[in-house]
């Protein structure tokens, strides 16, 4: 997209690994300055402690169903049982806080960079407390390391999917758009185009474009709309909520019943609401909630999403309120 754009080529330093937390990717220095450090090194201090019995458990496992494999040739029986796993050492494991930072960062120290995507969270999904410092902090500590200044930094948002108790990947998708805080950051949301049953979403090309959206916008000044609907807040009406936003022309619905929306009184219990949208804005009420005062939309794992701008570009997840989960 940058090169149809921009006519000139693109060169990319792909430094990923599956599956990682991001206190991997940070330096030992970054990570012991966040308030989260206490409880991450006890963490890691935890896992080096499991490591021998979890690997004397697997090498019992692997014997047994190495067994058991033999026996099923031997008779000429259908064998199908996956061998068991073997756990992850504890010398340059992915878990290991600073590993990846030390052995796929540094090493390509001091490149002159353009920029950096960014696509991670849901290994701290059950931590997303931690990652509102964490991500902001790695996101300062790699500008810092680089030393080009604010350098443009885009990242892709959780996408739809199903996972655990309903929640938590809502709760990590507000995590990292508290990111949108520092200078030079950019989302590409993905609510609408992921795999509800399958954690890799097969529509890379989508999230790229939304990804270059905010380049061509942001960095490279050529204009467009980078950003669905973004939430603006709420104003009281009579039993009802108005939820205002930016980034809202041309506001509309790809489902006319317009699901996905919740509102609670002061007792915090929230019910499914009917919404409409009123130009800019959308007005949202329940008859059981004669006095509402907090709208939630889009707030789960997996959610219906109907709500898109001109640009066809979809409202992230948000909530009005910042009560405890």
């Amino acid at each position: 997209e940058l090169f149809k754009a921009l006519n000139v080529p693109v060169g990319l330093l792909n430094s990923s690994w599956g599956g990682t937390q991001i206190e991997s990717w940070m330096s030992p220095q970054a990570l012991a300055a966040d308030p989260s450090w206490p409880e991450i090194g006890k963490r890691w201090q935890n896992e080096m402690k499991a490591y021998p019995a979890k690997l004397a458990k697997y090498e019992t496992d692997i014997r047994q169903w190495k067994k058991a494999r033999a026996a099923a040739r031997k008779e000429g029986a259908k064998f199908t049982d996956r061998a068991p796993r073997k756990p992850e050492g504890i010398t340059g494991s992915r878990l290991q806080p600073a590993a990846l930072y030390n052995a796929m960062i540094v090493p390509f120290l001091p490149a002159a960079i353009r920029g950096v995507i960014w696509y991670q969270g849901e290994t701290n999904d059950a931590r997303p407390a931690e990652y509102r410092t964490l991500f902001p902090a790695m996101i300062r500590q790699w500008r810092a390391d680089f030393g080009q200044g604010d350098f443009p930094f885009y990242y892709v948002q959780l996408a739809n999917f199903e996972r655990g108790n309903g929640r938590s990947w809502a709760l990590q998708r507000e995590a990292q758009e508290c990111a949108l805080k520092l200078p030079a950051t950019g989302q590409a949301v993905t609510i609408d185009i992921g795999e509800g049953n399958d954690i890799h979403p097969k529509n890379k090309q989508e999230a790229g474009r939304r990804l270059a959206l905010n380049a061509l916008a942001n960095t490279y000044k050529l204009g467009g709309e980078f950003s669905g609907p973004m939430f603006d807040g709420i104003s009281k009406e009579k039993g009802a909520l108005r939820v205002k936003f930016s980034h809202a022309a041309g506001l509309k619905t790809k489902d006319p019943s317009m699901p996905g929306f919740v509102i609670a009184g002061d007792d915090k219990k929230f019910v499914s609401a009917e919404a409409r949208i009123d130009g800019g804005t959308v007005v949202v009420s329940a008859v059981a909630v004669k006095d509402p005062v907090a709208v939630r939309y889009a707030w789960a794992n997996d959610p219906p999403a109907p709500l898109y701008n001109a640009a066809n570009l979809p409202a992230p997840p948000f909530r009005s309120d910042d009560w405890d989960e």
